[in-house]
């Protein structure tokens, strides 16, 4: 009986550190795609870009507005007075 507990102990290491190199392997392919994917901009359609801002939100006070005329999101050139749906404010 103690032979077949060591087998048991054998077989969850093998388990474990099996699991542990999916794990690490999964976690080194997102970090790979991660910056690809974070690159890629939508279409000024695609985020309802409008050149004018809507009420007090305009891109220069969005948290994603890149000076003088871009954004991290939004493919183009933005005006910094204009708006999309992906707006969030600054601080």
């Amino acid at each position: 009986m103690n032979n077949g507990s060591k087998d048991y102990q054998r077989i969850s290491r093998r388990v474990v550190l099996g699991r542990t190199a999916l794990a690490l392997g999964a976690i080194a392919t997102a970090a790979a795609v991660s910056p690809a994917v974070a690159q890629q901009k939508i279409s000024q359609e695609e985020a309802k870009y409008q050149g004018t801002p809507k009420g007090n939100q305009h891109c220069d006070g969005c948290v994603n507005f890149e000076a003088p005329n871009g954004c991290k999101f939004v493919q183009g050139e933005v005006n910094p007075n204009g708006w999309c749906q992906l707006f969030y404010p600054k601080g």
